[in-house]
């Protein structure tokens, strides 16, 4: 039975495309949902799968060619002869003999990492070759630039073979380890893990997109400054065109050599590398820095009104609701309010145009043992203090523990971050790009007050608002912040909606 494998629908207004690259090649035996080709639009990439697991047949697309909506790519030719799983099981032959022993080997790959993250890193493996593994048992963790994600073993049996040992990179759809259930398993498996250390690091030495080389070629740009987004890192002609357009940035001056260290001295350091999450953020922290015309603005804010209705409050609210009453339900109360009036500091730049956000998800910033993450709270402008609180208490033991997933740290409109709980008095906070703006809270203090002519002890917090100077003027940076002050001076205002 042969399949045909056609152009996929591609978007509003888009009624062409090029074949940019084909995956495999005639007499290839694929799997369903495996990518067959890369098409390129004047808009967006988009990857074919294949519909049927067989082998592929004939090409009717050849890359570099323009097809429209529907159009014929290639042929598949489903049937037993063309087991999809083939290619993939070709490095694990040394577990053949395990399987024919009595079980079957079961494959364990690379789980869905989430949108947009198409490779993550093998960070530990809980489990070693001849081990013997439950259902569901965590093997190994794998470590994205965003969260740390963990394996279960699809299957009960022995860890025949480690595919991917600790350190490499893999991509979605990578195979890191095989299982199997026959007794005796492991024995044939062992000798297999050997050449597992020369897993490729990962996407590097990958053809880019036909257009794209040729653009490349006629505006004189180097493939080493254009970054790419196709998959495992190919360069594809949008990449190239963002490039052109980028303003030419100077070249970055080459790192300072490590000062010579004493030999007791370098006895006694350890060199760690770092994990991938902190090299994001810090990839991330420093694009805002570049991108973003940073600006921060302070303010203080008289915690008196706030603390009593909370110490008022509290043990009915944690009696009823089930969780505690914190200053984050607030905070956060008083930012949707205040976005709402100084809706710019709720918006983002694309391109030369500003989006206007009509809803507030806002991101909770909370440090972990791997680092910052902000996850987020979605339609927080919609939420009783209750909701509020409860999904802040949620999100943050889930990203303590390292179980957030990718959905729930994307999207955000808007940050807030306590430094305050570690004790900070006064920061200026970076922006979480896209977003053009972030509050900074602080730590309370007793301070000395003048309030109606007499000196008074009035429990203090200094905020911060960093904002994108490029669409958030200070005026509107000034009045948002005032009006986060009133509205926790005088918490009655969030009741009225003032």
């Amino acid at each position: 039975m042969t399949t045909e494998v056609r152009v996929p629908t591609l978007g509003e207004s888009v009624t062409e495309a090029t074949v940019a690259t084909w995956f495999k090649k005639p007499g290839d035996a694929v799997a369903v949902d495996e990518m067959l080709c890369e098409l390129e639009t004047d808009k967006v990439t988009v990857e074919v799968p294949s519909p049927v697991a067989g082998t592929l047949g004939d090409i009717i697309a050849a890359e570099g060619d323009t097809v429209g909506v529907d159009a014929l790519l290639a042929t598949i030719a489903e049937g037993g002869a063309a087991a999809a799983s083939a290619p993939a099981a070709a490095p694990a032959a040394a577990a053949a003999p395990a399987a024919s022993a009595g079980g079957a080997s079961v494959d364990v790959m690379v789980p869905t990492l989430g949108e947009s993250v198409t490779e993550a890193t093998v960070s530990t493996w809980f489990k070693k070759v001849g081990d013997t593994v439950a259902q569901d048992e965590m093997l190994c963790e794998l470590e994205t630039d965003k969260v740390s994600v963990e394996v279960p073993a699809p299957a009960a049996g022995v860890l025949a073979e480690i595919v991917a040992p600790e350190g490499s990179t893999v991509d979605a759809t990578a195979k890191l380890a095989v299982i199997a259930s026959g007794a005796g398993a492991a024995v044939a498996a062992a000798p297999a893990a050997a050449p597992a250390a020369a897993a490729p690091a990962g996407g590097k030495d990958v053809e880019n997109a036909p257009s794209a080389n040729k653009l490349m070629a006629e505006k004189g740009i180097a493939a080493a400054n254009v970054q790419g987004s196709g998959r495992d890192g190919r360069i594809m002609k949008e990449d190239v065109l963002k490039a052109a357009l980028a303003p030419a940035a100077a070249p970055a001056p080459a790192a300072a050599p490590r000062a010579p260290v004493a030999a007791d001295d370098a006895a006694r350091e350890e060199r760690v590398k770092m994990t991938r999450l902190r090299q994001t953020i810090a990839k991330r922290l420093k694009d805002a820095q570049n991108s973003a015309a940073i600006l921060t603005t302070y303010n203080e804010v008289d915690m008196t009104a706030a603390m009593e209705l909370r110490s008022q409050y509290k043990d009915l609210f944690e009696k009823k609701h089930g969780v505690r009453l914190g200053f984050m339900s607030f905070f956060t109360k008083a930012c949707c309010h205040a976005l709402k009036e100084i809706p710019e500091v709720n918006a983002e730049i694309d391109g030369t145009d500003i989006v206007y956000k009509n809803y507030v998800h806002m991101g909770i910033a909370a440090g972990t043992p791997q680092g910052l993450v902000v996850p987020v709270i979605r339609d927080a402008d919609k939420m009783s203090f209750a909701e509020i609180e409860k999904a802040i208490a949620e999100k943050g033991r889930r990203a303590r523990d390292g179980k957030l997933s990718m959905a729930e740290m994307q999207g955000g409109t808007f940050t807030i971050s306590n430094g305050g709980v570690y004790g900070s008095l006064m920061s200026s906070p970076i922006l979480n790009p896209p977003q053009s703006g972030i509050l900074g809270m602080h730590k309370i203090q007793d301070r000395p007050m003048v309030i109606n002519g007499e000196i008074k002890i009035r429990p203090m917090m200094y905020l911060a608002l960093s904002y994108d100077h490029r669409i958030v003027d200070g005026k509107g940076a000034v009045t948002f912040l005032v009006r986060v002050k009133e509205a926790m001076e005088d918490p009655r205002r969030l009741l009225m909606d003032l």
